[in-house]
């Protein structure tokens, strides 16, 4: 016993701590990738929690990435659907992105 702690409570609290320390770096890894495509000048920022990117401007296409708040990422001025397009087959809803001051997204 640690603390009055027994040691198999000590391992089994050790252990899902360290589960939740590798899925939260996981996650953080997962969150920055999605786009970076933009070549045409415009960039925006994420207003949501989490953003996902999908393959086309649908709500029900594949989630290919994902974006945190406040992250920066290049897009395109073609918007369908409520979507802006921001790579190759990586859509995002126009809804929770935001233009960055002096980007030309049309």
């Amino acid at each position: 016993m640690i603390l009055g702690i027994p040691k198999r409570m000590l391992i089994i609290i050790a252990v899902l701590a360290a589960i939740g320390i590798i899925y939260v770096m996981g996650a953080s890894k997962r969150a920055s990738e999605g786009a970076t495509g933009g070549s045409s000048g415009c960039k925006v920022t994420v207003t949501a929690d989490v953003l996902n990117v999908r393959a086309a401007p649908d709500v029900h296409s594949e989630i290919v990435g994902k974006f945190k708040q406040n992250a920066e990422t290049g897009a395109e001025p073609v918007v369908q659907n409520g979507f802006r397009k921001l790579a190759d087959s990586k859509w995002a809803a126009t809804d929770f992105l935001k233009p960055v001051d002096g980007a030309t997204c049309g």
